[in-house]
């Protein structure tokens, strides 16, 4: 484990809690974010990580710095997936494109909040129980498997877990009342559709960590090298979204990219886990290859994605991505939720 100077993780928390408290700031006023605005933050997000990455290397050391770079990017990679489910919750429960930004930041709190929880729960069994790499191998190859054969489990946004819940905790009304969360009616407290929109983001990231979190300690089994290139990856992911939404279907190969990445990570782990616990003499797969394997095959995919376009047939349906970008009733209108 790095032995990391207290200061340094002091540095992180303080440029997670002002970077959060200036986003919502300049957001208190709901409003739709167009693409100029959305590429702006999101520089503003990467440039940050970037930063931060150049104060690991300078502080822990090359090794250090090449993993934090290595896992930022897997993770900013496979967030991807997450930006489509974005998308297609926003159209079920028809969230007026100038509530998102609110939904997303609370999401991206919450998604703070749990990746931590299996993060330290990740390393700390990694690190007791290295054959459990093995198993974690597995779930990367079955990710894979689905993702190639484009067998991706469907998620219903009314059906989560999370919603479900909530519903069973207070009544949730079937109209907006502005960005509110809570409202009364007849003296009693009662969630508006805002937050079940809320639960379901949390939902969708609590599925997407089973792949990112075992992708991840692959990479390093080191608290402060995972947590730290998890929350700068997560941190960007609202303005990723409204950079892309609309744009996202026309990158149709990048899934055959991820399904790449995945599986040379789970190769990564087999050989990782194979040379702790059979012999030394098993190579593992070094982090600066990595690093490169995950840039030449992103770079890759977006690059032929553009220059083979997808058939027109599969373009000229109405995609997830589309319904959520479009002006949904600023209103609130009402949504056609399921009740549990």
């Amino acid at each position: 484990m790095l032995e990391v100077p207290f200061w340094l993780w002091g540095a992180f928390g303080a440029t997670v809690v002002i970077s959060l408290t200036v986003d919502l700031l300049a957001h208190r006023s709901a409003h739709v974010i167009g693409f100029k605005e959305a590429a702006a933050w999101s520089g503003l997000w990467v440039g940050l990580a970037l930063v931060f990455g150049g104060v690991v290397f300078l502080v822990l050391g090359t090794t250090a710095g090449t993993e934090y770079t290595t896992a930022w990017l897997l993770e900013k990679s496979l967030s991807v997936d997450n930006l489509f489910v974005f998308a297609v919750i926003f159209a079920y429960f028809k969230v007026p494109r100038t509530y998102q930004h609110r939904v997303l930041f609370f999401g991206v709190i919450g998604a703070l909040v749990f990746r931590g929880v299996f993060l330290s729960l990740g390393v700390a069994v990694v690190s007791r129980f290295t054959a459990v790499l093995f198993a974690f191998a597995a779930v990367l190859f079955y990710s894979t498997y689905k993702l190639l054969k484009d067998e991706e489990e469907s998620f219903e946004p009314g059906r989560s877990f999370a919603v479900r819940l909530l519903r069973k905790v207070m009544p949730v009304r079937d109209e907006y009342a502005g960005t509110k969360f809570f409202v009364k009616e007849a003296g009693k407290r009662a969630a508006t559709p805002l937050l079940a929109v809320v639960a379901a983001i949390e939902a969708a990231d609590l599925i997407f960590a089973v792949d990112s979190v075992p992708a991840v300690l692959a990479v390093s089994d080191d608290a402060f090298i995972v947590y730290t290139s998890n929350a700068f990856a997560i941190l960007g992911l609202r303005a990723l979204y409204f950079m892309l939404a609309g744009l996202l279907d026309r990158f149709h190969y990048l899934n055959t990219g991820l399904a790449i990445i995945l599986a040379f990570i789970g190769v990564k782990l087999i050989l990782q886990a194979s040379h702790k616990t059979i012999s030394p003499g098993i190579p593992e797969i070094p982090s600066p290859v990595s690093l490169a394997v995950i840039v030449i095959v992103l770079a890759g995919s977006v690059v032929l994605s553009l220059r083979r376009p997808a058939p027109p047939h599969t373009a000229s349906a109405p995609t997830n991505t589309e319904a959520a970008a479009s002006p949904a009733d600023e209103t609130g209108v009402k949504n056609e939720q399921e009740t549990a």
